[in-house]
C-alpha cells in the first residue's frame, strides 16, 4: 500500500505532527522538532485582537475566527509598512546588516553551514542540497536579513520524487498566510496560502485558493511572543514606538535649526521729515536698491526681480526718526543651543536598547577594539546571534529532512545529522577550556599529593556518573594500546595488529604479536605481548633434555616444610619446557608399562614384582 502512495501523500504524513521520531538501533529515540516547539497551538491567530474579541457575539465559531484572521492580517501589514520606514534609517538598517553578517561568518574550512553525520552519504547528499542547490552561502545571508526584519521568512520548495529539492524560491511575508487549528478532523495539521495583493497567487501554474502543505513551504519566524502566533516577531518590533518618537524630535530639530539658527541684520533707517504717507515708498525703494532675490515666476518662468518674499533668512528693514535717530545695522544672534540634543540622544540610546547592538560598533562611540566579529567584543550580542542561528538550523534540518526522505532515506538515517552554524564568538568556547584547565590542575595535585582517589576525582571534580567513568578508563586503555602499536611500528617497522609478528619489547618484556582486533587480547603477556598456543608449535625444537626434564619437575619446600611443585602439580610443565617434559613423561611410562597399556594397571602385582 505505501509503495502506491506517492512522495507528497508521504510527506504529509511525515510532517503531519511537526515531531520526526525515529528510533535507533541501540534503542534511543532521536527526535527533529521541525517546528521548534514541542508542542501545537491551542488556538489559531492568538493576538490582541482575538483577546478583546474573543467573544460568540458576532455569530458562530467560524465567523469570530475569520474575523480575527482578517483583523490580524491588517495588523500584520501596518506593521511590515512600519519596517519599511524603519529600513531606511540608517541605523536600523545597519542593525539589520549586522544581524545577518554576524550570523553568517564562515569557519576555519570557509563554509558557513557545518554538516555533521556518522553516515558519509548522508553528510554528502545533504553539503549538496545546501551548498549547490540553495547556494547558502549567498542566499542564507538575505534570507536572514528578512526574518530580523519581518520576524518571517518563507521559501517554497520545488520537490521531485525520488531527487529530492531542485529549487528554492523566496516569497514575500505580505503574501504568505500561515493555517492553524482550520481542520477539526485534523488539529495539528499546518498549511499556507499564498496569495498576492490582487488575489493572483505568486506560484505559476496554481489555483489562487489552493493551499501548500507545511513540507512544500519554509516558515522561519521569530516565536519570541505569544500575541503574534502563528507568525514571528520581528526584531525591530521594540523599539518601532521609540523610532516614531525619535523621528518627530529629529524633525522638530530641524525646523527649530531652521527657523531659528540663521543670523539677521536689522537695518534701521532715518526717514528724516520725510511724510508717513511716503515712508512705505521711501523703504520700498531703499530694500530693492540694497538687496535683490531673483524669484521665478510660475506661470510664464521667467526670472521676476521686483517681487521678494520675506522669509525667516531675510533681513529686517525698519523706519526710524527722531533726535537720536540715524542710520544703523544691528546684529540678530542666531539659535545658541547647537549642542543641546540630550532628548535626542535619550531617545537614541532606547533604540539602541531595543536592538541590542553596542553603540561602539555602530560608530557613536570609538572603543571599538581590533576583534574580528562584534559577537566577540560584547557577550549579550553574542546570545542573541546564537538564538537567530538555532532558528536558522531548526528549519534547515526540515528542509534536509525533506531532501533525504524524497531520496529514500527512512529510520534513523533520515535524522542522522546535526546542522550547525559558525558560532561567531569564542567567548563561550574560552571559559569552557578555562574551566577544564583549572579542572586538570586541581586533579593533577589531588594526585600527585595522593590526597584522594582517581574515583573521587571524577566523581567530585568532573562529575562524571559510573557509565562515563567506565567509557573513560576503557578509551585511556585503547589510548595506551595504539601508543604502544605506534612505538612498534616505528621502532620494529612491523604493525602487530596487521601481521602478527611477535617482536622483542625495548623493555625485555613479554612478545609483541595481534590479538584479534585489539593489541591485548585474550592469552597476551603481562607487557602487551601476545602468548602463543604452547601445543601449536614446539618450542625447543632441537628436543628435550635432561635439563628441561629437571625443570619440569623441580620443586622447593615452603617455610612450613610443605612440598610445593612448580605449577602447584609434579605433572605441570613450566613455560620453558612446554612440550619437552610432556614427552619425557609419556617415553618413560611406555618403556615402564610397554605399549598396550589398556589391560594393565600400575597397582598390577607383576609391576610391583618388576619394580623390586
Amino acid at each position: 500500500m505505501a509503495e502506491q502512495e506517492n512522495i507528497l501523500t508521504r510527506l504529509g504524513k511525515l510532517f503531519q505532527n511537526q515531531l520526526v521520531v525515529r528510533k535507533t538501533p541501540t534503542g534511543q529515540l532521536k527526535v527533529k522538532d521541525v517546528n521548534f516547539q514541542q508542542q501545537g497551538l491551542t488556538s489559531n491567530f492568538i493576538d490582541r485582537y482575538t483577546r478583546l474579541m474573543g467573544t460568540n457575539t458576532f455569530g458562530s465559531r467560524y465567523a469570530a475566527k475569520q474575523n480575527a484572521k482578517n483583523a490580524f492580517d491588517v495588523q500584520r501589514k501596518e506593521l511590515f509598512r512600519d519596517y519599511e520606514l524603519m529600513d531606511e534609517d540608517p541605523i536600523i538598517s545597519s542593525a539589520l546588516d549586522i544581524y545577518s553578517d554576524e550570523s553568517t561568518v564562515d569557519n576555519v574550512e570557509n563554509e558557513i553551514l557545518k554538516i555533521k553525520s556518522d553516515n558519509p552519504k548522508v553528510a554528502k547528499i545533504l553539503h549538496n542540497l545546501f551548498y549547490d542547490i540553495m547556494n547558502i552561502e549567498f542566499n542564507l545571508w538575505p534570507w536572514l536579513r528578512n526574518l530580523t526584519k519581518y520576524g518571517d521568512c518563507f521559501l517554497y520548495l520545488e520537490i521531485i520524487d525520488k531527487i529530492g529539492i531542485v529549487n528554492i524560491r523566496p516569497l514575500s511575508a505580505y503574501e504568505v498566510f500561515r493555517l492553524e487549528d482550520h481542520d477539526p478532523e485534523q488539529p495539528k495539521l499546518v498549511q499556507f496560502e499564498v496569495q498576492a495583493e490582487d488575489n493572483k497567487n505568486t506560484i505559476p501554474f496554481s489555483d489562487p485558493q489552493e493551499l501548500y502543505e507545511n513540507y512544500e513551504i519554509a516558515h522561519f519566524r521569530l516565536m519570541s511572543d505569544a500575541n503574534f502566533l502563528p507568525y514571528g516577531k520581528s526584531m525591530l518590533e521594540g523599539g518601532r514606538k521609540v523610532w516614531k518618537q525619535l523621528q518627530l524630535m529629529e524633525d522638530a530639530m530641524l525646523i527649530h535649526r531652521i527657523m531659528r539658527a540663521p543670523e539677521k541684520r536689522i537695518f534701521k533707517l532715518d526717514i528724516g521729515n520725510i511724510p508717513p504717507n511716503e515712508v512705505e515708498n521711501f523703504m520700498q525703494q531703499i530694500i530693492n536698491k540694497m538687496k535683490k532675490i531673483p524669484v521665478i515666476d510660475q506661470t510664464t518662468g521667467d526670472y521676476n526681480l521686483r517681487y521678494n518674499i520675506e522669509s525667516v533668512t531675510e533681513d529686517y528693514f525698519l523706519p526710524v526718526r527722531g533726535g537720536d535717530s540715524g542710520t544703523t545695522i544691528e546684529t540678530l544672534q542666531g539659535l545658541d543651543n547647537n549642542g543641546q540634543i540630550d532628548d535626542i540622544e535619550y531617545l537614541r540610546n532606547k533604540l539602541m536598547a531595543a536592538l541590542k547592538i553596542p553603540k561602539a560598533f555602530l560608530g557613536y562611540e570609538e572603543g571599538v577594539g581590533s576583534k574580528a566579529t562584534l559577537a566577540a567584543e560584547d557577550v549579550r550580542f553574542a546570545r542573541t546571534i546564537e538564538r537567530l542561528q538555532k532558528i536558522l538550523v531548526a528549519e534547515l534540518e526540515k528542509i534536509a529532512i525533506v531532501h533525504l526522505y524524497t531520496q529514500g532515506f527512512e529510520d534513523a538515517e533520515l535524522i542522522n545529522f546535526d546542522l550547525e552554524l559558525t558560532n561567531p564568538s569564542m567567548i563561550h568556547e574560552q571559559e569552557k577550556l578555562e574551566l577544564l584547565t583549572q579542572q586538570i590542575e586541581v586533579a593533577g595535585t589531588l594526585m600527585e599529593n595522593k590526597l584522594f582517589s582517581r574515583e573521587w576525582i571524577y566523581d567530585n571534580i568532573f562529575e562524571l556518573n559510573d557509565g562515563d567513568k567506565k567509557d573513560v578508563f576503557n578509551e585511556i586503555i585503547e589510548d595506551l594500546k595504539q601508543q604502544f602499536r605506534f612505538e612498534q611500528i616505528a621502532m620494529e617497522g612491523n604493525d602487530p595488529a596487521v601481521t602478527g609478528e611477535k617482536t622483542m619489547d625495548a623493555t625485555g618484556g613479554g612478545e609483541a604479536g595481534a590479538g584479534g582486533d585489539s593489541m591485548f587480547g585474550e592469552g597476551s603477556g603481562e607487557w602487551g605481548g601476545s602468548e602463543k598456543d604452547r601445543f601449536k608449535k614446539p618450542v625447543n625444537p632441537h628436543g628435550a633434555n635432561s635439563k628441561d626434564l629437571a625443570d619440569a619437575t623441580s620443586y622447593h619446600r615452603e617455610r612450613q616444610g610443605k612440598r610445593e611443585f612448580k605449577g602447584k602439580s609434579p605433572l605441570a610443565t613450566s613455560k620453558g619446557s612446554t612440550l619437552v617434559a610432556r614427552e619425557g613423561l609419556i617415553d618413560s611410562l611406555k618403556k615402564k608399562f610397554g605399549k598396550d597399556t589398556t589391560k594393565q594397571s600400575i597397582l598390577s602385582e607383576e609391576n610391583i614384582l618388576k619394580d623390586e
